[in-house]
């Protein structure tokens, strides 16, 4: 049922709805009649045109994370939409919580296919993360006498691999600091509030996980170990971590550990909805969370497809730019807070191998260095740029395809 402050709004067939690369998207749309049908100028991977129907949705990507269009929308019949507005997301998921979890599906389904692209394109382990690094991380904390994390992190190897090849000395481990085997349960597990004491480990990376966590009071450390333990932020109340696991069911790609006496709302899928109706200004935000998430895999995706190393060069200053959420004219110029030499590590191009890329993209007068930091002087040509390299890489993929059949 249609609420009255939703704007309905219909298109004739073959018009287009939305239109890729259009910025400020502060709506999206529920199809009420007809059928839709999403299209991209340069299609990315593998990806399919999908065909949409009553109860579908699109434009919510660029909606809640206030990036551009990432595809053009075309009726393929006479449609009749539900326009939403950004501001009205609360409204509509509080009446409508259903809705609320197919978005959280259609992000889950979208992420499986970047990161299967991705894993393609880039030749990488489908998982990084694996839980039988948990015995690393707790031999790591052992090291540095760090003993409440150290039987953290190996009371969990032990939970989620208890055929584990380091079974046995984790155990070891564990009585040689009498610690017990298993993590003992938060006295709070029941409810959506977690309650922990300073310095406790909420969750350890490479731990599987299906709760994301709101910040209710204290404050959350999130670390990583890479060689040496590294602080990657200071979370503060209001502030959500580990959101992934709405999505997928993957190992955590980082520690969460408590600093202070912290309070935590945990989150799951079977509690996600009550949360909706309840507090719709918190799954509003957590909904832009996984937006911009989605947004950010999307452009990973789209970068890996250039061809061209100096065009995908380009394109990661663009993307830099357009996170920033700079506006994007003619001589509208942007420092970056890096220089050549993490622009080529972004890029993933060997120094050695970069050298003349770095001659190439400062040859273009558009492009300079001053005081080790990049700046482009206008962000219209750089996007301008990236086009080219983006539709070339298309039309090389095009005579490929139809070699090939």
């Amino acid at each position: 049922m249609v609420h009255e402050q939703f704007k309905v709004v219909n298109y004739l067939a073959n018009s287009f709805v939305v239109v890729e690369g259009k910025r400020n998207a502060d709506n999206f749309y529920i199809i009420r009649q007809g059928k839709v049908k999403l299209v991209k100028e340069n299609p990315i991977a593998q990806e399919t045109n999908p065909l949409l129907g009553p109860g579908d949705f699109f434009g919510v990507i660029p909606c809640m994370s206030g990036h551009a269009h990432i595809e053009s929308a075309v009726a393929l019949t006479d449609v009749s939409l539900i326009s939403v507005q950004r501001d009205q997301f609360g409204i509509l998921i509080q009446k409508n919580p259903a809705v609320a979890m197919k978005i959280i599906r259609f992000f889950s389904r979208k992420l499986r296919e970047f990161d299967q692209a991705i894993t393609r394109l880039t030749f990488a382990n489908a998982v990084e993360e694996d839980p039988e690094h948990l015995f690393k991380i707790g031999e790591y904390y052992l090291k540095k006498k760090n003993l409440p994390h150290a039987a953290y992190a190996l009371q969990r190897y032990i939970q989620h691999c208890p055929n584990g090849l380091n079974r046995d000395k984790a155990i070891a481990h564990l009585k040689s600091i009498n610690a017990p085997l298993k993590v003992p349960e938060n006295p709070q597990k029941n409810n959506l509030t977690r309650i922990y004491k300073d310095n406790q480990m909420i969750f350890c990376e490479n731990e599987p996980g299906d709760e994301l966590y709101i910040i209710q009071g204290g404050k959350v450390k999130i670390t990583k170990i890479v060689d040496e333990e590294v602080l990657l932020a200071v979370l503060k109340p209001g502030d959500i971590f580990g959101e992934m696991a709405l999505l997928e069911n993957r190992p955590r790609s980082a520690s969460a550990i408590t600093f202070g006496d912290t309070t935590l709302m945990a989150i799951n899928r079977q509690n996600f909805e009550t949360m909706v109706q309840t507090q719709p200004q918190l799954a509003t935000r957590l909904i832009q969370l996984l937006s911009e998430r989605i947004w950010t895999a999307y452009r990973q995706l789209e970068n890996l497809m250039i061809r061209d190393p100096l065009g995908r060069m380009y394109d990661t200053l663009l993307i830099q730019v357009e996170k920033q959420k700079v506006r994007i004219a003619p001589k509208e110029s942007f420092t970056f807070d890096f220089g050549v030499k993490e622009l080529l590590n972004m890029v993933g191009i060997p120094q050695d191998k970069g050298d003349h890329l770095v001659v190439e993209l400062l040859e273009d007068k558009n492009i300079t260095l001053d005081e080790g930091k990049l700046i482009c002087t206008n962000l219209e040509e750089l996007e301008k740029t990236v086009n080219f390299y983006k539709k070339k890489s298309a039309l090389e993929r095009k005579r490929e395809a139809s070699k090939s059949s």
